[in-house]
Protein backbone atom coordinates (compact mmCIF):
# COMPACT_ATOMS: atom_id res chain seq x y z
CA UNK A 1 0.00 0.00 0.00
CA UNK A 2 1.35 3.48 -0.82
CA UNK A 3 2.56 5.27 2.30
CA UNK A 4 2.70 2.11 4.41
CA UNK A 5 5.61 1.91 6.85
CA UNK A 6 7.71 -1.27 6.62
CA UNK A 7 10.83 -2.12 8.62
CA UNK A 8 13.55 -4.73 9.10
CA UNK A 9 11.66 -6.30 11.99
CA UNK A 10 8.76 -7.54 9.90
CA UNK A 11 6.32 -4.66 10.33
CA UNK A 12 4.01 -4.07 7.38
CA UNK A 13 2.81 -6.29 4.54
CA UNK A 14 4.46 -6.98 1.21
CA UNK A 15 3.53 -8.92 -1.88
CA UNK A 16 3.97 -8.86 -5.63
CA UNK A 17 1.39 -7.07 -7.76
CA UNK A 18 1.18 -5.69 -11.27
CA UNK A 19 2.84 -2.25 -11.43
CA UNK A 20 0.62 0.67 -12.34
CA UNK A 21 1.14 2.57 -15.58
CA UNK A 22 1.84 6.30 -15.44
CA UNK A 23 -0.84 8.51 -17.10
CA UNK A 24 1.81 9.84 -19.50
CA UNK A 25 1.45 6.52 -21.37
CA UNK A 26 -2.19 7.11 -22.28
CA UNK A 27 -1.59 9.33 -25.32
CA UNK A 28 0.88 6.85 -26.83
CA UNK A 29 -0.69 3.54 -25.85
CA UNK A 30 -4.16 4.83 -26.72
CA UNK A 31 -3.21 5.51 -30.33
CA UNK A 32 -1.53 2.14 -30.86
CA UNK A 33 -4.31 0.26 -29.03
CA UNK A 34 -7.00 1.85 -31.22
CA UNK A 35 -4.90 1.07 -34.29
CA UNK A 36 -4.51 -2.54 -33.21
CA UNK A 37 -8.23 -2.89 -32.55
CA UNK A 38 -9.17 -1.34 -35.89
CA UNK A 39 -6.70 -3.57 -37.73
CA UNK A 40 -8.11 -6.64 -35.97
CA UNK A 41 -11.69 -5.68 -36.88
CA UNK A 42 -10.70 -5.40 -40.53
CA UNK A 43 -8.84 -8.69 -40.40
CA UNK A 44 -5.40 -7.15 -40.89
CA UNK A 45 -3.60 -9.48 -38.51
CA UNK A 46 -0.17 -8.62 -39.90
CA UNK A 47 -0.75 -5.06 -38.66
CA UNK A 48 -2.85 -5.83 -35.57
CA UNK A 49 -0.24 -8.04 -33.88
CA UNK A 50 2.69 -5.57 -34.15
CA UNK A 51 0.48 -2.72 -32.94
CA UNK A 52 -0.74 -4.84 -30.04
CA UNK A 53 2.83 -5.72 -29.06
CA UNK A 54 3.82 -2.05 -29.36
CA UNK A 55 0.96 -1.10 -27.03
CA UNK A 56 2.22 -3.58 -24.45
CA UNK A 57 5.80 -2.26 -24.79
CA UNK A 58 4.65 1.33 -24.27
CA UNK A 59 2.73 0.39 -21.13
CA UNK A 60 5.77 -1.53 -19.87
CA UNK A 61 8.02 1.46 -20.49
CA UNK A 62 5.76 3.76 -18.48
CA UNK A 63 5.30 1.29 -15.61
CA UNK A 64 5.38 2.91 -12.18
CA UNK A 65 6.04 0.28 -9.50
CA UNK A 66 5.80 0.96 -5.79
CA UNK A 67 9.11 1.39 -3.99
CA UNK A 68 10.05 1.18 -0.30
CA UNK A 69 12.39 4.11 0.47
CA UNK A 70 14.75 3.72 3.44
CA UNK A 71 14.46 6.58 5.92
CA UNK A 72 17.45 8.39 7.40
CA UNK A 73 18.59 12.00 7.58
CA UNK A 74 21.99 11.12 6.12
CA UNK A 75 20.83 8.82 3.33
CA UNK A 76 20.88 9.78 -0.35
CA UNK A 77 18.86 7.32 -2.44
CA UNK A 78 19.20 6.64 -6.15
CA UNK A 79 16.92 8.84 -8.27
CA UNK A 80 16.79 6.38 -11.17
CA UNK A 81 16.74 2.71 -12.11
CA UNK A 82 19.73 1.77 -14.21
CA UNK A 83 23.44 1.12 -14.47
CA UNK A 84 26.19 3.13 -12.76
CA UNK A 85 28.31 4.04 -15.79
CA UNK A 86 30.37 6.99 -14.51
CA UNK A 87 31.75 8.10 -11.14
CA UNK A 88 33.89 11.22 -11.52
CA UNK A 89 35.17 14.32 -9.76
CA UNK A 90 33.68 17.30 -11.62
CA UNK A 91 32.60 20.89 -11.19
CA UNK A 92 28.82 21.16 -10.70
CA UNK A 93 26.76 22.57 -13.61
CA UNK A 94 26.86 26.36 -13.59
CA UNK A 95 23.03 26.44 -13.58
CA UNK A 96 23.13 24.82 -10.13
CA UNK A 97 25.94 27.07 -8.88
CA UNK A 98 25.27 30.58 -10.17
CA UNK A 99 23.00 33.17 -8.59
CA UNK A 100 19.68 32.75 -10.38
CA UNK A 101 18.13 35.88 -8.91
CA UNK A 102 15.71 33.99 -6.69
CA UNK A 103 17.64 34.65 -3.50
CA UNK A 104 18.18 30.94 -2.87
CA UNK A 105 21.75 29.61 -2.69
CA UNK A 106 23.27 27.30 -5.29
CA UNK A 107 25.82 24.52 -4.98
CA UNK A 108 29.40 25.41 -3.98
CA UNK A 109 31.86 25.74 -6.86
CA UNK A 110 34.25 23.13 -5.40
CA UNK A 111 34.75 19.80 -7.13
CA UNK A 112 32.16 17.17 -6.22
CA UNK A 113 31.60 13.51 -7.00
CA UNK A 114 29.16 12.96 -9.86
CA UNK A 115 27.40 9.60 -10.07
CA UNK A 116 25.81 8.85 -13.45
CA UNK A 117 22.98 6.34 -13.81
CA UNK A 118 22.21 5.19 -17.36
CA UNK A 119 18.65 4.06 -18.07
CA UNK A 120 18.03 1.77 -21.03
CA UNK A 121 14.61 1.52 -22.68
CA UNK A 122 13.97 -1.55 -20.49
CA UNK A 123 14.36 0.33 -17.20
CA UNK A 124 11.64 2.13 -15.23
CA UNK A 125 11.88 5.77 -16.26
CA UNK A 126 10.11 7.43 -13.34
CA UNK A 127 12.74 9.46 -11.47
CA UNK A 128 12.61 10.02 -7.72
CA UNK A 129 14.00 12.53 -5.24
CA UNK A 130 17.33 11.48 -3.69
CA UNK A 131 16.56 13.36 -0.44
CA UNK A 132 13.68 15.11 1.27
CA UNK A 133 13.53 18.90 1.19
CA UNK A 134 12.37 21.91 -0.77
CA UNK A 135 12.82 22.17 -4.52
CA UNK A 136 14.63 25.46 -5.09
CA UNK A 137 15.52 25.20 -8.78
CA UNK A 138 14.20 23.43 -11.88
CA UNK A 139 16.24 24.52 -14.91
CA UNK A 140 15.47 23.13 -18.36
CA UNK A 141 18.14 23.40 -21.08
CA UNK A 142 17.49 22.39 -24.71
CA UNK A 143 20.30 20.53 -26.44
CA UNK A 144 21.37 17.55 -28.54
CA UNK A 145 20.31 13.92 -28.32
CA UNK A 146 23.62 12.05 -28.23
CA UNK A 147 24.11 8.71 -26.52
CA UNK A 148 23.38 9.49 -22.85
CA UNK A 149 26.14 7.09 -21.81
CA UNK A 150 28.81 9.51 -23.08
CA UNK A 151 30.53 11.84 -20.62
CA UNK A 152 29.89 14.93 -22.78
CA UNK A 153 26.14 14.25 -22.77
CA UNK A 154 25.97 16.04 -19.40
CA UNK A 155 26.98 19.28 -21.13
CA UNK A 156 25.55 18.95 -24.65
CA UNK A 157 22.32 16.96 -24.44
CA UNK A 158 18.85 18.23 -23.59
CA UNK A 159 18.70 18.21 -19.81
CA UNK A 160 16.96 19.45 -16.70
CA UNK A 161 18.67 20.40 -13.46
CA UNK A 162 16.88 20.06 -10.12
CA UNK A 163 18.19 21.43 -6.83
CA UNK A 164 16.81 20.31 -3.47
CA UNK A 165 17.49 22.14 -0.18
CA UNK A 166 17.23 19.73 2.72
CA UNK A 167 17.85 22.49 5.23
CA UNK A 168 20.86 23.05 7.51
CA UNK A 169 22.82 24.23 4.48
CA UNK A 170 22.71 20.89 2.67
CA UNK A 171 21.92 21.06 -1.06
CA UNK A 172 21.68 18.11 -3.45
CA UNK A 173 21.57 18.68 -7.19
CA UNK A 174 20.79 16.18 -9.90
CA UNK A 175 20.29 16.33 -13.66
CA UNK A 176 17.92 14.46 -15.95
CA UNK A 177 19.57 14.00 -19.36
CA UNK A 178 17.80 12.99 -22.57
CA UNK A 179 19.50 10.37 -24.77
CA UNK A 180 19.47 9.05 -28.32
CA UNK A 181 15.84 7.99 -28.26
CA UNK A 182 14.53 10.20 -25.46
CA UNK A 183 12.87 13.33 -26.79
CA UNK A 184 11.21 14.88 -23.78
CA UNK A 185 11.85 15.39 -20.09
CA UNK A 186 8.61 15.62 -18.11
CA UNK A 187 8.84 17.35 -14.68
CA UNK A 188 6.45 16.58 -11.84
CA UNK A 189 7.78 19.27 -9.49
CA UNK A 190 8.43 23.02 -9.50
CA UNK A 191 10.40 25.45 -7.32
CA UNK A 192 8.83 25.79 -3.88
CA UNK A 193 7.50 22.22 -3.73
CA UNK A 194 8.27 20.30 -0.53
CA UNK A 195 9.02 16.68 -1.33
CA UNK A 196 9.98 13.51 0.47
CA UNK A 197 12.90 11.21 -0.26
CA UNK A 198 11.89 8.76 -2.98
CA UNK A 199 8.98 10.90 -4.16
CA UNK A 200 8.40 10.94 -7.92
CA UNK A 201 9.88 14.07 -9.50
CA UNK A 202 9.70 13.41 -13.25
CA UNK A 203 10.36 11.06 -16.12
CA UNK A 204 12.40 10.95 -19.31
CA UNK A 205 10.90 9.29 -22.34
CA UNK A 206 12.66 6.36 -23.99
CA UNK A 207 16.25 5.95 -22.75
CA UNK A 208 18.30 8.48 -20.82
CA UNK A 209 20.55 9.24 -17.83
CA UNK A 210 20.49 10.91 -14.42
CA UNK A 211 23.53 12.56 -12.81
CA UNK A 212 23.67 13.10 -9.04
CA UNK A 213 26.11 15.56 -7.45
CA UNK A 214 27.15 14.40 -4.00
CA UNK A 215 28.08 17.03 -1.39
CA UNK A 216 31.72 17.58 -0.44
CA UNK A 217 33.07 14.91 1.90
CA UNK A 218 30.60 12.30 0.66
CA UNK A 219 31.51 9.36 -1.56
CA UNK A 220 29.13 6.85 -3.19
CA UNK A 221 28.21 3.55 -1.63
CA UNK A 222 27.56 2.13 -5.10
CA UNK A 223 30.18 0.80 -7.51
CA UNK A 224 30.84 1.31 -11.19
CA UNK A 225 28.82 -1.31 -13.08
CA UNK A 226 26.28 -1.77 -10.28
CA UNK A 227 22.56 -1.49 -10.93
CA UNK A 228 20.37 0.83 -8.88
CA UNK A 229 16.67 0.90 -8.02
CA UNK A 230 15.12 4.37 -7.85
CA UNK A 231 13.94 5.31 -4.39
CA UNK A 232 15.45 2.22 -2.79
CA UNK A 233 19.19 1.86 -3.48
CA UNK A 234 21.29 3.86 -1.01
CA UNK A 235 23.54 5.91 -3.27
CA UNK A 236 25.55 7.56 -0.49
CA UNK A 237 25.52 8.53 3.16
CA UNK A 238 26.23 12.19 3.90
CA UNK A 239 29.68 12.65 5.44
CA UNK A 240 30.79 9.09 4.63
CA UNK A 241 33.77 8.83 2.26
CA UNK A 242 35.00 5.26 2.67
CA UNK A 243 36.77 3.47 -0.17
CA UNK A 244 34.72 0.51 -1.42
CA UNK A 245 35.72 -2.23 -3.87
CA UNK A 246 33.61 -4.81 -5.63
CA UNK A 247 34.07 -7.84 -7.87
CA UNK A 248 32.36 -8.36 -11.22
CA UNK A 249 31.10 -11.94 -11.26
Amino acid sequence: MPGEILDNQGRGTAGWHWPSVHPEARKFAGVTAVGALAAALFGWSLLAWPLGILTYCICAFFRDPLRVTPKGDRLIVAPADGLITLIQKVSPPRELVMDDGSGTPGLPEALVTRVSIFMSVFDVHINRAPIAGTVTRVVYIPGKFMNADLDKASEENERQHILIDRGNGLLIGFTQIAGLVARRIVPFVKPGDIIGAGQRVGLIRFGSRVDVYLPEGTEPKVLLGQRTVAGETILAEIGEAAYIEGVSQ
